[in-house]
């Protein structure tokens, strides 16, 4: 069963009382959670014309890093509407998905399930760009300018038009943007020989299989599902690939079950309660978390190069980790000329390649363009990154009395959890109760067996003469 759209007009000058900016799968597990909060007036707004999901990385049998319970609803709400199970049931798919056995499910199947979503939940306005965000004292209320785009995404004077919505509170969901390192982005602005992020892959993947050779850059999962496309589709000795990394290795990610309760709210907690610098050391070095390679993945990259010498011979492709580019160049508008560097070597050498594929991953994207009429009243650490609190609020100046939310934008205060689709539905569920001031969604107390840290709440002032018993004490 799928929610009717509930039946009231919205006054345009009435306050929301919460308006979401973006529509990707964390902003539209947040719309999914408040749907049957009758007591919400929300609204959720996105400049695309629909609801699109890293189609270039949709490549065949590429599969999602979570189970399917990570769903923008279960973990907070598994009788939801709007479960994975649901969508399947609505397709008459749930028997062929029980006897698949799959807990992994493709991503491009994950993607439809979000589409399936936005199009039957209500309060969702696509085609709207967010021009800017401010606070207005005197109505104690958010102002948020937006343009709507006619459908097709016309220009102007095709009938764009100007409007301004007002909320009590907002949530900004809008998302990560492909990397470009800054020795390669005049290349890939540049016409031409082809330079493409890994976002991008399969619009353009029949051009890159023309190339005489290709480089792709990146050793995480994007790169290596690339790699094994361009592998599976080259001729057998004649393969003519390159894959550089920067990492020490091509290396897999962390899936053991213990190493997984990173991915806990509890863990959450414990980073979120620690120092700034502390913080700040622990994300890079936590790469293997979130950033290695899905050890079928990698099995079945060496299942391919391996195939390919059974009739003797080596496939033509380079593996080389512990690789940077330094310097990058056209030549005659044919080739690129990539200056690569060894770290641990110390040694460089020259490539030239005919294409080049970027899986440099993504980056936030910065929030200061879209918060420049907020900046007075924004919070920040020594860093000058924007102060969230554990209940993923902007800490504002008390002059502003709503509250301002955001979803995939703290990974400085929140850690490797952050972009992470597990922690999704948990994520909307505490918003939603802090924007409530109610428990719509009783969320457990604990949900790691490994305890992150000495924490108080272990043994309240400890027992020194109890077996097992905790004291907390001040180190100097």
């Amino acid at each position: 069963m799928i929610p009717s759209p509930r039946s009231a007009q919205h006054e345009p000058e009435a306050p929301r009382d919460l308006v979401g900016i973006g529509i990707g799968p964390f902003n539209l597990s947040l719309a999914a959670l408040a749907q049957p909060l009758t007591e919400l007036d929300t609204a959720f707004y996105d400049q695309r014309p629909a609801f699109d999901w890293h189609p270039g990385l949709l490549i065949d049998g590429a599969t999602l890093q979570v189970p399917f319970l990570a769903d923008l609803v279960t973990l907070a709400d598994p009788v939801s509407p709007w479960t994975f199970l649901n969508y399947l049931r609505s397709r008459d798919r749930l028997f062929p998905f029980y006897f698949a056995e799959r807990f992994h499910i493709h991503r491009a199947e994950y993607a439809a399930y979000c589409r399936w979503v936005s199009d039957h939940l209500p309060g969702l306005h696509f085609g709207h760009r967010i021009d800017a965000v401010r606070w207005n004292p005197h109505r104690d209320l958010f102002e948020v300018d937006f343009t709507r785009r006619p459908e097709g995404g016309a220009g102007a004077e095709s009938g764009e038009a100007h409007g301004c919505t007002y909320a009590k509170n907002l949530v900004l969901g809008i998302g990560t943007a492909p990397h470009i390192p800054e020795p390669l982005r005049p290349l890939v602005e540049a016409p031409g020989v082809p330079v493409i992020h890994a976002a991008d892959y399969l619009e353009h993947r029949e051009r890159l299989l023309t190339a005489g050779h290709i480089t792709v850059i990146g050793s995480g999962q994007s790169g290596a599902e690339v790699y094994l496309d361009l592998l599976r589709h080259r001729p057998a000795g004649r393969e003519k690939i390159h894959w550089l990394a920067r990492t020490e290795a091509f290396a897999p990610m962390e899936y053991s079950k213990l190493g997984l309760e990173h991915f806990t709210p509890d863990y959450t907690r414990y980073f979120h309660a620690l120092p700034e610098p502390v913080r700040d050391r622990l994300v890079p070095a936590q790469w293997q978390l979130h950033k290695g390679i899905d050890a079928d993945t990698i099995a079945a990259i060496h299942d391919e190069l391996y195939q390919r010498t059974l009739h003797g011979g080596w496939p033509d492709t380079v593996l080389t980790p512990g690789v940077h580019v330094r310097t990058a160049g056209r030549i005659d508008r044919t080739a690129i000329e990539l200056h690569l560097e060894h770290v641990q070597q110390g040694t460089g050498t020259r490539l030239t390649t005919d294409a080049v594929v970027l899986a440099t991953g993504y980056r936030e994207r910065p929030l200061e363009p879209l918060l420049a009429g907020l900046d007075p009243y924004v919070s920040r650490d020594s860093a000058g990154r924007p102060h969230i609190d554990d209940q993923y609020r902007l800490s504002l100046a008390p002059a502003v009395t709503g509250s301002l939310y955001v979803q995939n934008a703290e990974l400085h205060t929140h850690g490797v959890g952050t972009p992470d689709l597990g922690l999704a539905a948990w994520r909307s569920a505490t918003i939603l109760n802090s924007l409530t001031g109610k428990d719509p969604y009783p969320l457990p107390r604990r949900t790691a067996f490994t305890t992150f840290g000495l924490e108080d709440g272990i043994t309240e002032g400890g027992d020194q003469g109890k077996t097992g018993a905790l004291s907390r004490v001040r180190v100097p």
